[in-house]
């Protein structure tokens, strides 16, 4: 059995530190992109376990992802369809950088289409939508079940970054590639569990896409598994009419721990609280999700869970070339690794 390639085989390779070969895998900053660019291409040369199945995707050579060469054919455009603007902050931001990069080294555009309530309503694509020269959709923060569906409905391949909850069981005849909802949610409840805790609420709006409903299950479930209830009163649904700051201050207790489904709706309920006189962690813990930068620069720091955007690009490259060259081929769901980031939030 050939020996698993490790991060510090990788780092010996390029004679670097295996720190900061972590840091290319997580996107941290401080690093230069050249150094990142090259630490990611030894790995796939490596056949690093993030990153081996990118020279499995049929039709794409080691060669087609070198940076030092460029494509001689132009093979059309990748329409990139979205409800939202996708700020920096968005965990699809640094993803997009390298998923643009490597297209555009495979021969293919990638151009953005704004789908607004407008085309929902009226079930019709982007005035700047021209299928005639799309080869395939990426779908981000797309999540009507119906739109969906349409798009579905074209003819063309369409990949889903994330997309509507499957409640019901309810999925699209599509790709579709998610960051793993579950394992470190998982973890971070059964530690909490760990150390004594036994108060532990959840907020966020779980009927809003796939990831939350996952995120939700996983914080359920790891509860119930272990042999502890679920206290219904630490709930909280987030977008559901009243303002989140309206539905934590009608809580009469308050948990002793909260996961949210996402770090910008635990920098909105932990400011919530600091009005109140509510301090974290003296009073209550906080867990988000995906590691945005503003978890990193509130205060306290906030405990979260990171996405590798970089393993989310490549997996969506091979989802989409393959996708292209062999369209028989039955649907697929991805799933990609994440790490829980413990921080001050949670007194770590």
């Amino acid at each position: 059995m050939r020996k698993k390639v490790t991060i510090q085989d990788i780092a010996d390779e390029l004679g670097i530190s295996r720190n900061t070969v972590s840091k290319a895998f997580n996107n941290a900053e401080g690093l230069a992109p050249a150094t990142r660019e090259k630490i990611i291409q030894k790995a796939m040369e490596m056949d690093y376990k993030q990153f081996s199945y990118v020279r499995t995707v049929a039709g794409i050579a080691d060669s087609d992802l070198k940076h030092s060469e460029k494509p001689s054919e132009f093979y059309g455009e990748i329409a990139l369809l979205t409800t939202q603007f996708l700020s920096p902050s968005h965990f699809s931001a640094l993803m997009l950088d390298t998923f643009q990069r490597e297209l555009s080294l495979l021969g293919y555009t990638l151009n953005t289409h704004r789908v607004t309530e407008e085309n929902i309503a009226n079930m019709s694509l982007p005035i700047t939508f021209q299928k005639n020269r799309v080869s395939a959709i990426i779908c981000f923060e797309m999540f009507n079940r119906e739109y969906d569906q349409l798009l579905c409905d074209l003819d063309l391949p369409v990949l889903f970054v994330d997309g509507p909850n499957k409640i019901g069981g309810r999925s699209l005849p599509a790709d579709q590639l998610y960051m793993n909802n579950y394992d470190e949610v998982a973890r971070f409840i059964s530690d909490m569990l760990k150390r004594g805790y036994r108060k532990l609420g959840f907020i966020g709006n779980y009927e809003h896409c796939q990831s939350f409903f996952e995120r939700y299950n996983a914080f359920r479930s790891t509860i119930h598994v272990s042999g502890y209830k679920i206290e219904e009163k630490f709930i909280v649904r987030e977008n559901t009419g009243l303002p989140l700051v309206q539905k934590l201050n009608a809580l009469e207790e308050l948990p002793e721990v909260f996961f949210c489904v996402n770090d910008f709706v635990a920098i909105e309920a932990i400011s919530a609280l600091n009005k109140r006189g509510i301090r974290v962690p003296d009073d209550v813990l906080f867990c988000g999700f995906d590691d945005s930068p503003e978890s990193r620069i509130i205060t306290p720091a906030l405990t979260t869970i990171h996405i590798h955007t970089q393993v989310m690009a490549f997996s969506a490259i091979h989802l989409l070339m393959s996708r292209i060259k062999e369209p028989s081929l039955d649907f697929r769901t991805v799933y990609t690794q994440c790490d829980l980031i413990y921080r001050a939030s949670t007194k770590d």
